[in-house]
């Protein structure tokens, strides 16, 4: 896959520059919980001016942690601004689903084993991780592909496996460099 220009979801240390150095300008938006409720929506709609501001006229949307299940959200906002997505990467996160779901109830759905000790950002407000996420409909619109750094994700990746998704196991990857090249490692597969 030859990808579009990427949407960067994510506050990976370095991820942006590692990519700037292998020759891909991403338009980098990061989670922010402080930002108030709606906090989903909020993220949304900062990702998305993030974008308009850049207009990459194909993003890939590049969604980590926490940023991962609202990576649909993003793509429909893109596609409304006459941006359709080349593609999806999730990242050691959970996947959208249809519905509105909250975090809470993907982590059940999706890997149990977090549900009690997840990765939520320790600031989070109360009722961050319990508030609907955006409707997902008509997802995946793009190829996808899983990226995980970290074992506890594992059983996302097989799930996204089961969907036929190329998964990509980044976690013996230590520096913004590997994870970068792993990153494009799969973004070729898609």
């Amino acid at each position: 896959m030859r990808p579009g220009r990427p949407l960067l979801l994510s506050a990976w240390p370095g991820l942006a520059e590692a990519l700037e150095e292998r020759g891909l300008s991403p338009v980098g938006a990061a989670p922010d919980p402080a930002a108030g409720p709606p906090y989903a929506a909020s993220y949304v709609a900062a990702a998305s001016l993030a974008a308009a501001a850049q207009a990459p006229p194909a993003p890939l949307i590049i969604a980590v942690g926490e940023a991962a299940p609202l990576a649909a959200a993003v793509g429909a906002a893109q596609r409304a601004a006459r941006r359709p997505p080349s593609g999806y990467v999730i990242a050691d996160g959970l996947m959208p689903q249809p519905g509105t779901p909250s975090r809470a109830d993907l982590r059940r759905a999706q890997n149990p084993d977090l549900a009690s000790d997840h990765d939520e950002p320790a600031q989070a407000p109360s009722g961050y991780d319990t508030e609907p996420l955006p409707p997902t409909q008509d997802w995946p619109d793009a190829p996808c592909g899983y990226l995980y750094t970290d074992t506890r994700h594992a059983p996302c990746a097989r799930k996204a496996a089961l969907r036929g998704w190329p998964v990509k196991d980044a976690s013996g990857t230590v520096t913004p460099a590997d994870l970068a090249g792993a990153l494009l490692s799969l973004i070729e597969e898609m």
